[in-house]
């Protein structure tokens, strides 16, 4: 299992947000810092989220996360669109992550994984009540997850993040009724980590992004990484 240790970055700041609500964030610092102690911790690699890009469309913080992508390998999301926005961010990072572009044009994430290998190309599985969510959150597409998955595979996608809008950053553990459904494909568990035993049941999938509930102190995240 992979554990990806978590920096969303709103007005250059690290943060977390409660259920994806960007007036209700908690600042935990300098996104760089945090880097730095991720990577004496043992992490190989970090998730990052422009969260001003994710609102916007377009990327905000990339200065921020060029710094990011020198201290630890990052695979990033938030407001990349087009393709240009693709080539640039995997110049600096090793994954790039799509969300809105994807629910808005499956077809381009498919495009992306032919022209970048499907180890390079994400897709942001965002669910909101079974409904999949876009533009941060703000905007839900009256598509199902499950079917959207499925339209994913078919598009060659190999690895998706999927995070339960409602969990996110309220400690109170991931929707895994939700991840049951999710078949023939790789799945990153995102949104609602509270504790080390949620992380252990997410040995089973590809991996594990750890937020808030580092930032709060309540899980030992060097162990996990050692144990990983």
């Amino acid at each position: 299992m992979n554990i990806f240790p978590a920096i969303d970055i709103l007005g250059g700041e690290a943060v977390r947000l409660y259920k994806g609500d960007y007036a209700q964030k908690t600042v935990y610092g300098d996104p760089a810092e945090i880097a730095g102690r991720f990577r004496d911790m043992g992490a190989k690699h970090l998730h990052v989220v422009d969260l001003d890009g994710a609102r916007d469309g377009s990327p905000r913080n990339l200065e921020i996360i060029m710094r990011l992508g020198g201290i630890l390998p990052v695979q990033v999301g938030g407001g990349i669109r087009d393709a240009e926005t693709v080539d640039k961010y995997l110049q600096i990072a090793g994954r790039v992550i799509l969300g809105t572009a994807a629910v808005e044009k499956p077809e381009f994430a498919g495009e992306m994984v032919g022209k970048h290998g499907a180890e390079r190309i994400a897709v942001g599985v965002d669910v909101r009540e079974r409904k999949v969510m876009a533009a941060g959150w703000l905007a839900n597409s009256g598509v199902d997850y499950l079917e959207f998955i499925e339209l994913l595979k078919q598009m060659g996608v190999k690895l998706i993040i999927v995070t339960d809008t409602v969990r996110d950053g309220t400690l109170t553990s991931p929707n895994w009724e939700m991840y049951e459904g999710i078949k023939g494909i790789n799945v990153i568990v995102s949104g609602g980590i509270s504790s080390e035993t949620d992380i252990e049941k997410a040995r089973k999938y590809y991996g594990v992004i750890v937020g808030k509930a580092y930032y709060e102190g309540l899980v030992d995240l060097e162990c996990l990484l050692k144990n990983a």
